[in-house]
């Protein structure tokens, strides 16, 4: 099969093809153009999250959702079964897995397909249900309920409301894997009847997390299931939200009948996916990493890895923000999120298609608000002066951060001091 693409859209693109899928709110989705082209034509249309469900229903879904990991663990869940037999089929929004490769299968033979479960519009203004709404799982793993998205949620209220109606589409057969220390979670969970197992630090939890080691490198923990002991687990990825992630992906296993010591032994084969925690390559004396981070919960998670795996050695992050929205509601939050960097480079606001503002003038504020809770902070308001900022500064380990363009910018710092 020969795969090919166009650079922007056009009409012209869409001629015989069997079914056209829009990704979603980013591109006007029914609105872009070549979607309206097939609609005109009569050529299949979908949205990505109705596409998405059609592909699980025939399967055992799994769906992974919440505001931060849903990415890492459903990349889990899904190389833990491939090595362990298991065939599955995926659809997880990474450029690559380490070390499956595409983030995307279908195996016809598995049994079960895991998918990343979002609770954005399936396209904004024009059909506002959420695009997790097209998945019906078997089961249902949730890291954490933030609030997020404010252009489509403006209360933390109606997110926990989306998050309990998805809850609630699970069987009297199915399960929910949830984080038991989120607080927002503990809310949601006392409302429902579908079966839970908690996870996390407290001591009220299912699953109980215990003697996490974050050491430069390597991270260990262990695990006691029902008062019952796991044993220890080890991983070859960053960070005390990872030990929460890999936790969810082995109940997970657990419950659908892999054996442990498989899954301790399977566990390290694991090495993260593309823009999360992603070493760049070596530019000059300094280290480039990027990460997808762009929500304070997941920046705060991210940093707090990196100080462990660089065994406190100072380094400096360059974030883009991404959406007013997003940026300007959760201004105060973003402002506490970046205390274990030494040095935190602002860059102006990655914009979605989906709403208008200044890039400029919302990042400087970010900045500013940034700056009263931090030594060193700089605003930078074009791009092209990264370059050389990056030659100025002390710090040998630098983090480009968002969920933007900005990982272009680490890759060329690498490509053109490598």
């Amino acid at each position: 099969m020969r795969l090919s693409w166009w650079e922007n859209f056009s009409a012209d693109h869409i001629t015989n093809q069997d079914l056209v899928i829009a990704t979603g709110s980013a591109h006007q989705g029914p609105e872009n153009i070549e979607a309206k082209t097939a609609i005109k034509k009569e050529i299949p249309y979908l949205s990505h999250g109705k596409a998405l469900g059609l592909l699980m229903k025939n399967k055992k879904g799994i769906s992974v959702c919440g505001v931060g990991g849903k990415t890492t663990t459903s990349a889990l869940i899904a190389t833990l079964m491939d090595q362990l037999g298991f065939k599955p089929s995926f659809a997880i929004g990474a450029g690559e897995i380490f070390p499956l490769g595409l983030p995307g299968r279908f195996n016809k033979e598995g049994k079960f397909f895991i998918a990343e479960a979002d609770e954005y519009a399936t396209a904004k203004g024009l059909d506002n249900r959420p695009r997790f709404f097209w998945q019906n799982p078997q089961i249902i793993i949730c890291t954490n309920i933030e609030h997020d998205h404010p252009d489509i949620y403006d209360t933390l209220q109606k997110t926990k409301k989306t998050f309990k109606s998805f809850f609630e589409k699970i069987s009297k057969r199915g399960l929910l894997v949830i984080n038991g220390d989120n607080k927002n979670n503990q809310a949601v969970i006392r409302q429902l009847n579908q079966k839970v197992i908690t996870y996390g630090e407290g001591k009220n939890n299912y699953c109980q997390i215990k003697k996490i080691n974050l050491l430069p490198q390597k991270t260990t923990f262990s695990l006691q299931y029902n008062k019952q002991n796991w044993g220890t687990f080890k991983l070859a990825i960053p960070g005390h939200h990872n030990v929460f992630n890999a936790t969810a992906a082995i109940i997970t296993l657990r419950h659908l009948g892999a054996d442990l010591e498989k899954i301790k032994l399977t566990l390290p084969y694991f090495k993260g996916t593309k823009r999360r925690f992603e070493f760049l390559g070596q530019a000059g004396d300094k280290q480039v990493w990027d990460d997808y981070a762009h929500h304070p919960a997941q920046i705060k998670a991210t940093l707090s890895a990196a100080k462990s795996w660089f065994d406190n050695r100072p380094f400096a992050v360059i974030f883009q923000p991404h959406t007013f929205s997003r940026t300007k509601k959760l201004l105060s939050d973003f402002s506490k999120s970046f205390s274990d960097a030494d040095q935190v480079i602002i860059l102006p606001v990655y914009s979605s298609e989906r709403e208008t503002g200044d890039p400029i003038k919302t990042a400087q504020k970010l900045a500013d608000k940034i700056g009263q809770q931090h030594k060193r902070v700089l605003f930078l308001p074009n791009k092209k002066l990264v370059k050389k900022t990056i030659k100025k500064i002390k710090q040998k380990i630098i983090i480009t951060m968002g969920a933007g363009d900005i990982w272009k910018i680490g890759q060329e710092i690498v490509n053109q001091n490598g």
